[in-house]
This record gives structure tokens, C-alpha cells and sequence, in this order.
């Protein structure tokens, strides 16, 4: 990793910058792949598959059917089937927590208000091929959407992994499509003759994947969050162990050429053994010509004090963020712009990305400043209601009527003032 010391804070939006894309020249790419599969349905979903996969979907069909998804099950091996239903379980246990009871709120006698969560009745989750059969997603997400209660959960993905389809079972998808690319979530967006349209649409991809996220966004079609290639930013301390930082990095690198991995510290020694210690773990990884390329995009940078280290990740907003430091806790108290935070020296990234129960699917390149991870509430409306009582809207209804009136919408006035005027009239009578 290349070792900045001490950098000025002018410095620090330069240093902080992520890998530049040619965001224009993708979706230049892209956009005429969503217009075929708008205009050609099925058809043009088994034609871009040839041209993009070499995949023939004509004899298989686009939709996978019951009987493989049945036995997906028998193809993995007992330790990994336990493996996922764990996860699934501790997952599970984290996202039933986020539920919320309905609270009504008399904001003033009378008058009542409060919300209700509905979960959102179409939703697609998109899982990539590539190099890693990503069954953990399945997961992140497919969870969230059962607990939500969403009427249909579509899955899209290339990729015909045992694992994942095990994993769609156990989140209650009973709809799986082999389409993978732009093409998949042109599928969702829009419809076709067999792939059902979605409200909203969940899941990684690559660039052309995400590109069509965020062009069918334009087009009025819900999705996740943006989102770009893969990072985690590591703060630690003399208190660190090397070989776990080291590891977390290459963990990270090891995504994708475009990954970016980010070292933050006080302490010149350990910045150093980390490097060198990066250089040993690399030789063992199988990854290791993608993990290579992405520790090109990388740097280590040290800081006078703890105050500019915590400033300097507060401007980087990473999607990981892991505190090997002495005091985690009060430093993630600081922490304001993250996407998850991975606390001491025995909370790895890998954990919350598999296992632990939170959530994976997390905002990157700076997204982290202004969104969440996806949680419970990425599957959920939240509907205010209220209710008032002919006492509650005489209490009210002056109140409205002076705004309304101020602002010129007589209507709006009058709607109150007509009841108000009945009320009193019952009360004459």
C-alpha cells in the first residue's frame, strides 16, 4: 500500500477520492440494453444473454423450476448447510427487532396521529454471477422482505450456485430467474412475459448493473441505494494486531479490481508491519490478482492525533469501518458518516458480511453520508393516519383556518370551516 504521512487536511479530499468512472460512457451502454428489453420482453432477454453470457435460455427457460430449486439442498454439504441456517437465523433475529409497534399520538385532545408500516408488494433482488456465488445476499436481503411481508419476491441472478438457490428457499423465494446484467434489471423494472415488474429493486452488481439501477430510478422505479465497487476504511492503533489488519484489508481487496481498502493511523510501526504483513498474506490467496489491483487504488495514512483521524473518516464516510483502537467504542460515538462499524480487535468485516446479523448491503463511495444500509425499513411504506373527534377539530380547526387563509387557499379553509359551522349548529339545535 502506498504510505502517505501526515498529509495537510487540504490534502485529505484528493487522497479520500475514489477510483473515477466513466459514469456517461456506461450508461451509453446501458440505456439501449433496458430499451430492447422494454420493447422485446422474453425475447430480448434470451437474445442478450447469447450475445453477453453465451448462455442458451431458449431450452432451459428463463425461470428456474420447483424441482431444481428442491434440490439445491442436496448438493451442499451438511457444514454448509448449517453454516447458512445459522446466518439466517442470527440475521433473522436482528432484522425482527427493527419492527415497530404502532404508536397513536394525541398531539392535542382529539387529535390523534400515528404510522403503519406495510411492507412493499412487489420487490426484485438481483444477485450477481461473476466470481463469487454472493448466497449471503441472498440472504441480506430475502430476509428483510419475508419479515416485511412483501406479497412477491422475485430473484434474479446468472448464477446457478446450489447455495443460492438453498438460500432463496429458506427465505420463502419461490420465484427465481436465470438473467444476470443490465438485462435483469431492465427485466424487473419493466416486465415482461414472464418475469412479474417490481416497485423496488435490491441487490450488488457491476457497473452495467448499477447503471441500470440508477437509470430505471429516473423512470420512477424504487432501488436500494446507489452504489459502487466494494471498501473498507481500518483505524488502528499500537493496541492493533498487524496480521488481523492485514487480513481485513485484503479481505476487502480481494472483492474486485475496483475495491478500495483504506488505513488510517497514529503509529508508524504498525502502518509498517501492516504493509509488510500484506505482502505475506498475499502470496496464499487464491484472489490474489484482483486483491493486487485493488491495493493499487489503496493508501495508508498516518495522523498527529486521534481527533484527525476520526475527522479524516468522518470526510471518507466508508461502507466498512473497522476501529482496531484502544477505546472502539468511544471513537464509533464520533463516528457520524459510516456504513457499518466493526468494533476491537475480534469484530472482522467478514463477520458482518456473513453472519453476525446486520446487514450487508451498505452505501459506498461516500454514499454513507446521506444513506443507511438496507434494514427492515428499506421493505417497508410508512403510512400516517389520524383521526379526529368533533371536539378535537374545534380545538384545530382555527388554527387551520388562520394558515390557510394566510396562504391564500381558501378551499383548504373552507373544508374546516363547513364542519365547524355544522358542529355548531348541532350544538345550537
Amino acid at each position: 500500500m502506498n504510505i502517505i504521512p501526515f498529509p495537510d487536511r487540504s490534502e485529505w479530499p484528493r487522497l479520500l477520492a475514489r477510483p473515477v468512472q466513466s459514469t456517461q460512457q456506461i450508461e451509453a451502454a446501458v440505456a439501449p440494453i433496458l430499451a430492447q428489453v422494454r420493447a422485446g420482453g422474453d425475447a430480448a432477454l434470451i437474445e442478450l444473454a447469447q450475445k453477453f453470457d453465451q448462455v442458451d435460455l431458449s431450452k432451459g427457460g428463463l425461470e428456474v423450476d420447483t424441482a431444481t430449486l428442491d434440490a439445491a439442498e442436496g448438493q451442499l454439504t451438511d457444514e454448509l448447510k448449517a453454516a447458512i441456517r445459522q446466518a439466517y437465523q442470527n440475521i433473522r433475529t436482528f432484522h425482527e427487532r427493527q419492527k415497530q409497534p404502532i404508536e397513536k399520538v394525541e398531539t392535542m385532545p382529539g387529535v390523534v396521529c400515528w404510522r403503519k408500516s406495510v411492507g412493499i408488494e412487489k420487490v426484485g433482488l438481483y444477485i450477481p454471477g461473476g466470481t463469487a456465488p454472493l448466497f449471503s445476499t441472498v440472504l441480506m436481503l430475502g430476509i428483510p422482505a419475508q419479515l416485511a411481508g412483501c406479497r412477491e419476491v422475485v430473484l434474479c441472478t446468472p448464477s446457478n450456485h446450489p447455495a443460492i438457490y438453498f438460500a432463496a428457499r429458506l427465505v420463502g423465494i419461490t420465484r427465481v430467474f436465470r438473467i444476470g446484467g443490465a438485462q435483469a434489471i431492465a427485466a424487473m423494472a419493466y416486465g415482461t412475459e414472464s418475469v412479474p415488474q417490481v416497485y423496488k429493486i435490491f441487490g450488488p452488481g457491476n457497473q452495467y448493473v448499477t447503471a441500470a439501477k440508477m437509470l430505471v430510478a429516473k423512470e420512477g422505479v424504487a432501488i436500494d441505494m446507489p452504489a459502487g465497487p466494494s471498501e473498507v476504511a481500518i483505524y488502528a492503533d499500537d493496541t492493533a494486531v498487524p496480521s488481523f489488519v492485514a487480513a481485513d484489508l485484503l479481505s476487502q481487496a480481494e472483492h474486485g479490481a475496483d475495491s478500495q481498502v483504506l488505513l488510517v493511523s497514529t503509529s508508524k510501526q504498525l502502518v509498517s508491519i501492516v504493509n509488510l504483513t500484506i505482502g505475506t498474506q498475499l502470496e496464499k490467496l487464491p484472489r490474489r490478482n484482483l486483491a493486487t489491483k485493488a491495493l493499487e487504488n489503496s493508501k495508508a495514512i498516518l495522523v498527529e492525533t486521534q481527533a484527525d483521524a476520526v475527522d479524516l473518516l468522518n470526510a471518507y464516510a466508508a461502507e466498512h469501518l473497522i476501529l482496531s483502537v484502544d477505546n472502539a467504542e468511544a471513537v464509533a460515538d464520533q463516528i457520524i458518516n459510516a456504513g457499518s462499524i466493526f468494533l476491537g480487535n475480534y469484530t472482522p468485516e467478514s463477520a458482518g458480511d456473513y453472519a453476525s446479523g446486520t446487514n450487508h448491503t451498505l452505501p459506498t463511495n461516500g454514499f454513507a453520508r446521506a444513506y443507511s444500509g438496507v434494514s427492515l425499513d428499506s421493505f417497508v411504506k410508512k403510512i400516517t393516519m389520524q383521526h379526529i373527534t368533533p371536539a378535537g377539530l374545534q380545538a384545530l380547526g382555527p388554527v387551520v383556518e388562520a394558515m390557510a387563509e394566510a396562504e391564500s387557499l381558501d378551499a383548504h379553509k373552507r373544508a374546516v370551516s363547513l364542519r365547524l359551522a355544522s358542529l355548531a349548529e348541532t350544538v345550537m339545535g
